[in-house]
């Protein structure tokens, strides 16, 4: 097919040819253009015939093989069509219907809009390999090509770690046991591209709208649509195939053929780089997720194993400038068991029983991860049943004590291992019919710390011992195979080598072993150098990697996502905005926003219960929002490594005195923490709460010396409780009485720049609540300033009051609220007594300590002080009452339904609008409907 354009308006289309027409897909068209709403495209499917070819220009010489689907950057919809890729093989050759897979080279964007780029998108044609296009995240280069708005996207995909169903249409994204009982259930579903595993499909976001348009299409369009290969749904990782002869029995002396093929599917839905995306999301998703499958196909079997590989599912970070001794950090240790369970029971609920193989050391860095892995699984297997065990398996150790070789011989011989290769087995089909002989029944779940490295040795170890298994009974005389064997090595080698470069930008280390069996200089010094490699890229080179990953796949929190022109499913999506009620309930939950300046001194003996439990308040906060300045001594030291014992200490001092309140009535967990040099931040919550928060993130921002220290700066720490959104901000701004400028560029620094993941900004969030030392002053003499304040006349000094003056000129927290200030001034007191500064500096009084907010589902109960005497400040704290909302995805679904149908059923004149601003739903909509059953389902049968 060939990518075409006519102008006035500016259409693109693609066209089969007659070569596709040989081939037995028929002459169509899909066609594409721009329309007036933002974000949206008109797209029609045509026959070639109804197309005026007459002044139609080809937009490029290259054959097309397909598109990836529709992209909104910088204001443009652009069209992503696959202009250069080459196959690797068959994957199984006995099969009724030949499963070729081909390897994506060449990606092209073609803008709906405007010929701006058309020269530079035809200009990648041929130019840009693999190896070139990785470089380029790299070397910085300013080159014509990378001035186009999707070259980073063209980096992403052009990387040669692309696959697609060629040839044919399959589902290149299952493995071989679900294609095969999907075909049994559902005949004609094998060859439908609209069904796949979405976990592996990458263009998924981009291809939406497009497989959107294919489903409201008539079943003979969709069928031509299909057979046209228009659409391309492509995964990432890594396949190989390799097909050789193996002795046959002397029958006939000739060769039996049999294929050896390996894919990896690296899933998308907590996709990064290595020290960008670690541990686990709250959805259960894992960061460096691949399902790998081992096929070895016959002309009379074709066998499928497949194994698991992910990050260790807690949620922990190694943060700060990463060289060899990455320090891992456990972010949220006592939240993490909701999405851990979530995670196990999503892989449980996929592929049946589960077995960790867990091959950390027992070193410090690393214990620590192992410990907490081990202690949240025992506490799952309560949960989840006897179906999940792990085995802790030290590699490095091992190899230290007898090499490489040892780990073959060690890992099949642990019981634990040894049972489970033969409980879990592996899946075989009859070659002539596809009918199913034997069934895999559960999964290895392997992981080192970056599931790379050691991950592949250990599972090429266990492909092979399950691939043995399978030719013990079928053909003994295989297992001596050196080609079989040799092909083996090689595909896990080169598996090891793509899924490295994806995570950490280099090969693989051990693939020399991999390959050889043997472990070489040469092999040793590679590893050196990747290393050295990997500790470069990481730190300098993948943010704009993952920012490139994150625009590919829609996580970027100011991207909307391309729709077709469609004026009926418009109508309900807007209407199903404004019935947002109708699908959701509201809650009310309590907060307790406290800052403190504690003076770099460590907790002391004085309790906590009057800032934690003012008397203000009865009820028991669902959250602690609690920010410290100053945790540590803002020495030079502490600013360039800091010390976080003392927030440990601070982090101990809180949940002692939660623990210890009289009348408790519920458990609180610590949630998160963050640290920038002296300032802190931290969340405690209800431990029940843990599973409806999600989505927790941290980040900080500097702001001394012009960016460059910590000693001045934030912390924010941004969370979804059920479907509300929420950010709090802690802060330390420039010091002085005369320094307000500095105290204003040190907002507008943070509220400018301070982001989170995915393109996330503290203006991203429904809620938001800052809280710290904000450090303004009152611009009056101290003796005036200390006898209004023991007066109580609060009014006469709020209008000299920095801040207040900041706001109403708009300088900085425009757009904030303040509760009132009925509190004395904060700062600064003698230290351990109620008595302002007598030492020479006579520092003058001050509400240095702050908390603002803003957010319609926000309603501040009280703003107090606590008097506290253990720092020259004294605590602030605010309690908020919040309403949150949590969305019903049952009702939700229903109600779009009822106002699809309704608009269907729109009788000629009648208004759409006014008819769906009338429906209402019904009554019985609240309660649930019946479990479905194999036999029986309640989306079949709305009105039983």
């Amino acid at each position: 097919m060939y990518l075409y354009l006519s102008n006035a308006p500016r259409t693109l289309y693609l066209i089969t040819d007659i070569h596709d027409e040989k081939n037995g897909r028929p002459r169509r068209a899909l066609v594409f253009r721009a329309a007036e709403g933002s974000n949206q495209a008109i797209v029609e499917f045509l026959r070639a015939d109804e197309v005026d070819s007459t002044n139609l220009i080809r937009l490029t010489s290259r054959i097309v093989k397909g598109c990836l689907g529709l992209i909104a950057v910088e204001q443009e919809i652009f069209l992503a069509v696959v202009t250069s890729a080459t196959e690797v093989g068959n994957t199984r050759p006995s099969g009724s219907q030949p499963e070729s897979i081909a390897k994506i080279h060449e990606v092209s964007f073609f803008s709906l809009s405007t010929s701006t780029w058309d020269d530079l998108s035809a200009a990648t044609d041929g130019l840009l390999g693999p190896e070139i296009i990785d470089n380029s995240f790299r070397d910085g280069s300013q080159a014509q090509v990378l001035e186009h708005p999707c070259t980073p996207l063209t980096r992403i995909i052009s990387t040669g770690s692309f696959y697609y169903a060629y040839d044919t249409p399959w589902d290149i994204s299952s493995r071989l046991s679900v294609r095969l009982a999907r075909a049994t259930r559902e005949p004609f579903s094998a060859r439908d591209i609209g069904t796949f595993d979405e976990r592996f499909v990458w263009n998924e976001y981009i291809i939406r709208s497009l497989l959107d348009f294919r489903s409201r299409l008539d079943e003979d369009e969709r069928v031509d649509l299909d057979r046209c290969q228009f659409l391309i749904l492509a995964i990432q990782g890594y396949v190989g195939v390799f097909t050789m002869g193996l002795p046959a029995p002397p029958t006939n002396g000739t060769p039996a053929v049999a294929t050896l093929a390996l894919v990896s599917r690296l899933g998308w839905k907590r996709a990064g780089t290595r020290f960008n995306t670690r541990g686990v999301d709250d959805d259960g998703n894992t960061a460096n997720f691949v399902e790998t499958e081992t096929i070895f196909s016959t002309d009379q079997h074709c066998v499928s194993y497949v194994q698991v590989r992910g990050s260790v599912p807690l949620f922990w970070e190694q943060q700060g400038l990463q060289t060899f001794g990455q320090k891992i950090q456990i972010t949220r240790p006592h939240a993490s068991q909701p999405a851990f369970e979530r995670h196990l029971l999503q892989l449980m609920e996929e592929y049946g029983a589960i077995h960790a193989v867990n091959l950390l050391g027992q070193k410090e860095n690393e214990a620590s991860l192992t410990n907490a892995y081990a202690h949240h699984l025992t506490r799952a297997r309560h949960a989840l049943g006897d179906d999940l065990g792990i085995t802790h398996f030290d590699f490095h150790n091992q190899v230290r004590i007898g090499g490489h070789d040892s780990v073959m011989r060690e890992l099949v011989r642990i019981e634990s291992i040894k049972d489970h290769i033969d409980r879990f087995g592996f899946t075989m089909c009859d070659a002539d019919t596809d009918e199913i002989v034997t069934e895999q029944k559960g999964i290895f779940r392997t992981n080192c710390l970056d599931c790379l490295d050691r991950t592949n040795f250990v599972q090429d170890i266990l492909s092979r011992t399950t691939l043995d298994e399978y030719l013990s009974l079928v053909r003994r005389e295989w297992r001596v195979s050196n080609t079989l064997w040799n092909h083996h090595r090689e595909l896990w080698a080169e598996n090891g080598d793509a899924l490295s470069k994806l995570y950490a930008g280099t090969g693989a280390l051990n693939t020399s072993y991999t390959r050889s069996g043997k472990r070489t200089l040469a092999g040793m010094l590679s590893d050196a150098t990747k290393s050295v490699s990997r500790a470069y890229i990481n730190n300098f080179q993948d943010k704009e990697k993952q920012v490139a990953i994150d625009m590919f796949l829609g996580n970027l929190s100011n991207q909307r996502q391309v729709t077709i022109f469609d004026p009926i499913h418009d109508s309900v999506r807007a209407a199903l905005e404004q019935r947002l009620p109708e699908y959701s309930t509201t809650k009310q939950c309590t907060f307790l926003i406290g800052t403190w300046n504690v003076n770099g001194r460590p907790p002391t003996g004085e309790s906590l219960h009057e800032w934690l439990f003012p008397p203000q308040s009865s009820v028991e906060p669902d959250m602690f929002v609690l920010g410290f300045q100053e945790i540590v001594p803002l020495t030079a030291q502490q600013i360039v490594q800091t010390d976080p014992e003392k927030r440990l200490a601070w982090e101990r001092k809180l949940l002692d005195t939660l623990e210890r309140r009289p009348h408790k009535k519920a458990n609180y967990v610590l949630l998160r923490s963050e640290q920038l040099v002296g300032t802190a931040l931290i969340i405690l919550v209800k431990s029940e709460l843990t599973a409806v928060i999600r989505n927790v993130e941290a980040t900080t921002r500097k702001t001394g010396l012009r960016g460059m220290s910590g000693n001045k700066g934030a912390v924010g720490i941004r969370l979804e409780y059920h479907d509300t959104s929420f950010c709090f901000l802690t802060c330390h701004l420039a010091a002085g009485h005369a320094n307000v400028e500095e105290r204003h560029a040190d907002y507008r620094t943070i509220a400018e720049n301070l982001h989170f993941l995915r393109g996330k900004t503290i203006q991203s969030h429904q809620n938001i609540i800052w809280l710290g030392d904000l450090n303004y002053r009152i611009d009056m003499d101290y003796y005036t300033v200390k006898s209004l304040a023991e007066q109580d006349d609060f009014d006469t000094l709020l209008a000299a009051d920095q801040l207040q003056q900041a706001m109403d000129s708009r300088q900085a927290f425009f757009g904030y609220e303040e509760g009132p200030v009925l509190f004395r001034p904060t700062y600064r007191y003698d230290y351990g007594t109620n008595t302002y500064d007598t030492s020479e500096k006579m520092r003058i009084p001050a509400w240095t300590d702050r908390i603002l907010y803003r957010g319609g589902q926000l309603d501040l109960a009280v703003y107090s002080r606590a008097e506290l005497m253990g720092s020259d400040h004294k605590p602030v704290f605010g309690i908020f009452r919040a309403e949150v909302r949590i969305i019903d995805p049952v009702k939700k679904a229903m109600v779009s339904r009822m106002l699809l149908e309704s608009v269907v059923s729109t009788e000629p004149g009648e208004l759409l609008a006014d008819k769906l601003k009338e429906m209402t739903l019904p009554k019985t909509v609240g309660d649930l409907p019946p479990p479905s059953t194999d036999d029986a389902a309640w989306w079949n049968h709305p009105g039983t």
